[in-house]
């Protein structure tokens, strides 16, 4: 398993020419799962992409992950 993340301004999923999701600024996260791929492993996946630590502060200091943004 792996993931590949991106921050992004904006990004956007169209199926057939069709826009079924999009986000604006945000973290865009590629994910590979192979059948083999326990549970475990997918919540220590998430666990590590929450943790990130790649958004800004108030001094704009890469010190911030999505857990500490919280949901909009």
């Amino acid at each position: 398993m792996i993931g590949l993340l991106q921050r992004v301004r904006e990004a956007r999923v169209n199926v057939a020419g069709i826009c079924v999701a999009r986000i604006n600024v945000g973290l865009l996260v590629f994910v590979g799962i192979q059948p083999s791929d326990t549970s475990a492993q997918r919540s220590r996946l998430l666990e590590r992409i929450l943790g990130y630590r790649v958004f800004g502060d108030s001094r704009d200091r890469m010190n911030k992950s999505l857990r500490d943004l919280g949901p909009d």
